[in-house]
């Protein structure tokens, strides 16, 4: 039933359950399946968040990515100490198992706990059956690390993706297998959308102005409709909608991107002030400097995001120094002296009657995809806050409420929050940290509001290119840059051999500084 054709590939995406907390379970000799224990920092108080819980603690109700009161009070369970470093060490010794199965022309790393093996060649060279081969890739990496995984088998990298997401929950064996027959039984229908990969909250709002609310919805719109409302992304929302996927990890591996660039981001732990904000993003710039020189890379422009904290209070001081922004724009008023909120309104009653009219003519002699209950899209226009996408009120104005797998929250977009953000072109090349922290300070000082408490930092460096094209002028101390350059090589050293906490500047030593505490949760000291 799952022997593939002649002609026809098969890829399997394979999942580690519960990650973090599989592998602080099977440190401590026990099965993520009935060791109740979560990963997250104590330290932080009972405020900080979850990065992961185990398989035990899911089924007492307990989601991913809670904070630590959300946990009920009558479970009782462990608390684990994040240790990113010690996480992905195993991420690489269970992909070294892969490798001893296949090549790595054939595998792409996904994340640290997932990836996509294109399985084709090696159902021959092992006379299997794509089920028998997930499990004796599972098997393996359970056997030798402790570790349960999931598994999806697929016809293409999305179906076998979507086959791990919803199927492989359903079954007995974590496997969940799908081809494109398949996919328009079992998937079409599958509510919520955002289950689907690559569809999140703010995709899924947008779809429901529409009508749809599943897969089956989303083929049955008319193209040009699509293409006018998302863009570009339209082209994957309709190959995806269909079981569509033609890019093969061939494909991935030879993709060469036009630019590179760096980021790193962080949520504070408090609400900071502006000067603690500061010393945050002098680390952060170290940080990433030090990432440049390593990998002997200098850039030509830089951006920063500031966002600030949402509290009610503060959002009553919202835009108050006229440099910050706010994500709900929907009041603001137009040319013509309507709002946002009117104009979407009415471009919705518009472009809704359209689609009703493309689905008509559609049904008269195109591509048969809706299914056959009449008036299917208006019912679903109608229906569509009663089906987990609540717009926004007209009166109150309050955000729309997202429905899904990880409980109810604001559509992405439609949160009131503070933020500023801006980016500038240096007019050079460098990875000098003296350079390129002056220039965030000065567009900190730029765009920052000092009365503020700042909650998220982001930084980011675009325009990666090789150290030979580092831009050289008269006006340079070039012996002062190459000591820079080669203290910064020193430091890099001194940090492989002794951990990132080895050696440090004063900044990560003053209060409110991060630094210290995120190196020791991806390796900030050896033993």
């Amino acid at each position: 039933m799952e022997q593939a054709a002649a002609d026809q590939r098969i890829y399997l995406c394979i999942d580690l359950k519960t990650f973090y907390a599989s592998v602080e379970c099977a440190d401590r000799g026990r099965d993520t399946l009935t060791c109740n224990l979560v990963v997250a920092d104590p330290d932080r108080g009972r405020t900080t968040i979850c990065l992961a819980v185990s398989a035990a603690m899911k089924k007492l109700g307990v989601r991913n990515r809670c904070r630590m009161f959300d946990i009920p009070e009558n479970i009782d369970y462990i608390v684990a100490k994040p240790r990113m470093r010690h996480y992905m060490e195993v991420s690489a010794k269970i992909y070294s198992i892969y490798l001893e199965f296949v090549s790595p022309d054939d595998i792409h790393v996904y994340s640290i706990d997932e990836c996509f093996i294109d399985a084709t060649p090696y159902l021959t060279l092992y006379h299997t059956t794509p089920r028998a081969f997930a499990r004796e890739l599972m098997d393996a990496v359970f056997t030798r690390c402790g570790i349960r995984a999931t598994a999806g088998i697929g016809t293409n990298l999305f179906l076998a993706k979507v086959a791990l997401d919803i199927t492989a929950k359903h079954v007995d064996d974590g496997i969940g297998y799908l081809d494109e027959q398949r996919f328009r039984e079992q998937i079409w229908r599958h509510r919520p959308i955002t289950d689907i990969w690559g569809i999140g909250p703010g995709i899924a709002a947008r779809l429901a102005k529409y009508g749809a609310q599943d897969l089956m919805g989303v083929a049955a719109l008319d193209e040009d409709l699509l293409y006018r409302e998302f863009g570009v992304t339209a082209e994957y929302l309709i190959d995806h909608a269909h079981g569509v996927e033609p890019c093969t990890i061939a494909e991935i591996h030879a993709y060469k991107p036009e630019a590179t660039s760096i980021a790193s981001g962080q949520v504070l732990p408090r609400n900071y002030t502006y000067e603690e904000a500061r010393i945050v993003l002098r680390e952060m710039v170290d940080s990433s400097v030090l990432d440049l020189v390593d990998k002997h890379a200098v850039c030509d422009g830089i951006s920063l995001y500031v966002g600030y904290a949402s509290d009610r209070r503060d959002l009553a001081r919202l835009g108050a120094s006229g440099n910050a922004r706010a994500a709900d724009c929907t009041s603001a008023p137009t040319a013509d002296g309507s709002t946002v909120r009117e104009q979407a309104e009415q471009r919705r009653a518009t472009l809704e009657d359209e689609q009703i009219g493309a689905q008509r003519r559609r049904r008269d002699g195109a591509r048969a995809v809706a299914p056959a209950e009449s008036g299917y899209q208006a019912t679903e226009v109608r229906q569509a806050q009663a089906r987990g996408v609540q717009r926004r009120d007209a009166d109150t104005g309050q955000p729309a409420l997202f429905v899904g797998e990880h409980g109810t929250r604001a559509v992405r977009g439609k949160r009131i929050y503070g933020y500023t953000e801006a980016s500038r072109k240096l007019g050079e090349r460098t990875n000098s940290f003296k350079r390129l922290m002056a220039r965030f300070d000065a567009l900190y000082r730029e765009i920052v509001d000092p009365a503020r408490p700042i909650k998220r930092v982001n930084i980011g460096f675009a325009g990666l290119m090789p150290e030979e094209f580092a831009t050289s002028d008269l006006f340079r101390d070039e012996a002062a840059e190459q000591a820079e350059h080669d203290l910064a090589e020193a430091v890099l050293a001194v940090r492989e051999r002794y951990g990132k906490n080895s050696l440090l500047r004063g900044t990560s030593y003053k209060q409110g500084a991060t630094g210290r505490e995120r190196n020791e949760q991806v390796g900030g000291h050896h033993a």
